[in-house]
């Protein structure tokens, strides 16, 4: 039986339709049986439909710069 931690695991691969044919099986059954998977599933791949083609939008120096920053901080934390 799948849970929900396993389905979140693999849903990028389900929405990608690269997993195998067992795993997918085991995902689309969880997905009926969870309306809270299936809303999940639902909605990412709605927002993957309405950005997908979109011409990327790029972000201020300074967000970018933010964000680095905030990466590399939490990055040097997980490494202690």
């Amino acid at each position: 039986m799948l849970t929900c931690k396993d389905f979140l695991k693999d849903l990028s691969e389900y929405l990608d339709e690269s997993l195998d044919t067992e795993v997918r099986t085991k995902v689309e059954q969880h997905i009926s049986e969870c309306p809270n998977c299936w809303v999940i599933a639902d909605t990412t791949r709605r927002t993957i439909k309405i950005y997908k083609g979109m011409d990327p939008y790029p972000i201020p120096a300074d967000v970018e710069s933010r964000l680095m920053a905030a990466l590399e901080r939490k990055m040097a934390a997980r490494q202690k």
